[in-house]
């Protein structure tokens, strides 16, 4: 499947970050600088859920290069959100991820990745969008 150049749609928005609809079938997720509340949080990654199962999508993008470190609290609904968002709606799903430049950030989320290790999600990081999108194309 070749790169769609075609501009991705606003999907949602939040302190936290937008969530956009690629035209190659993707959501992408754009995580913005600076800390967020727990519920600017919770509402970005239920409506990134929600997109992906209204379209029958199993590919996401993550750009957390200006993203803020997770706090605890987050990191642990994460990793409950997504248990339980996998025990309902099992199947494959495909993360490209592009690092963020603050190191504390990419710790927490290596360490969130450990925590919630499930076997349906194939996970890979790049440095740039570019690179993450090229691999997902071929997902």
């Amino acid at each position: 499947m070749p790169i769609s150049t075609a501009a991705p749609r606003l999907s949602f928005e939040n302190a936290a970050g937008q969530v956009l609809e690629h035209p190659a079938k993707y959501a992408l997720l754009l995580y913005k600088p600076g800390p967020r509340t727990l519920p600017d949080l919770q509402a970005l990654i239920t409506h990134i859920g929600h997109l992906l199962l209204r379209n029958r999508w199993y590919r996401i993008l993550g750009d957390q290069h200006l993203m803020a470190p997770f706090t605890p609290e987050q990191s642990a609904w994460l990793v409950a959100h997504w248990e339980d968002y996998t025990t309902r709606y099992p199947g494959r799903i495909y993360a490209a991820v592009v690092l963020a430049q603050d190191v504390f950030a990419r710790l927490a989320v290596s360490q969130l990745r450990q925590d919630i290790g499930v076997a349906e999600l194939t996970y890979r990081q790049f440095p740039d969008l570019t690179a993450a999108a090229a691999w997902l194309a071929q997902c």
